[in-house]
């Protein structure tokens, strides 16, 4: 069964949208209305089967660096511990502890309200090119993505999955629409439509919004793979800025 946004049932065959071509086409279309959920309860199973097994060899293999990373962080600022915990959204807006290595400095939540009119997103986001707040290290940390590494724990506790809708904070969540909270009827992920776009912090929150919902109606097993390898190709490239 199927259920659009008003909660009727719809026949997928007649609604829903085919899936594009390549990622870098979603940016260009129009925004659509019509939304369609699914229940996947076979795609699902997989796709925890998936995210439990990569996390445990990902953590595994990655222990050292993480020990590396946690040492030099703490070497260049003795006062930042090498960890940043946070509450963020997940499925159906359910809280839970968000990790990810210290990029910014310690004081960085109190300079936040200083930095709102540089700020180069709209919507509720916050997101400025070059943010005074973040460390040197940070911003290695930041271009390589390394920063997210330990949310491969969260993938494993499942709070998040490999792939989705990356998870809000819940001050933002606060400023949705009810077209805004749809991203937050599947598990957050590392990465998703949006993470692999070139230049994507030049798009609208909006277009954001419309790039998330359209993962939830074409999401895959398929379409996970293919943005996972999209996201490592971004991060060689350095490409998402």
């Amino acid at each position: 069964m199927e259920l659009n946004v008003s909660g009727a049932v719809v026949d997928r065959n007649e609604t829903a949208e085919e899936a594009p071509e390549s990622v870098d086409s979603l940016a260009e279309e129009k925004v659509k209305v019509d939304f369609i959920y699914e229940e996947k309860p076979v795609y699902d199973f997989i796709k925890r089967v998936f995210d439990i097994f990569f996390s445990v060899l990902a953590l595994i293999v990655l222990c050292p660096l993480f020990i590396i990373i946690s040492v030099v962080i703490m070497i260049h600022d003795r006062n930042l511990k090498p960890f940043f915990i946070q509450n963020r959204c997940g499925k159906n807006g359910k809280q839970f502890k968000f990790y990810k290595f210290r990029t910014m400095c310690v004081d960085a939540e109190s300079k936040l309200e200083q930095l709102q009119e540089k700020n180069e997103m709209d919507g509720p986001v916050f997101k400025i090119t070059e943010d005074p707040r973040i460390t040197k290290i940070g911003k290695v940390l930041r271009a390589t993505g390394i920063d997210e590494l330990p949310q491969l724990w969260n993938i494993l506790k499942g709070d998040m999955s490999f792939v989705g809708p990356r998870p809000p904070i819940p001050k933002e969540v606060e400023q949705y629409s009810d077209t805004d909270r749809l991203r937050l009827l599947v598990k957050p992920g590392l990465t998703c439509y949006w993470q692999v776009l070139p230049k994507r912090n030049s798009i609208s929150f909006e277009k954001w919004m419309e790039l998330d919902r359209k993962y939830i109606q074409q999401r895959s097993f398929w379409v996970d793979i293919k943005l996972i390898f999209k996201t490592a190709v971004s991060v060689f490239n350095r490409e998402g800025c």
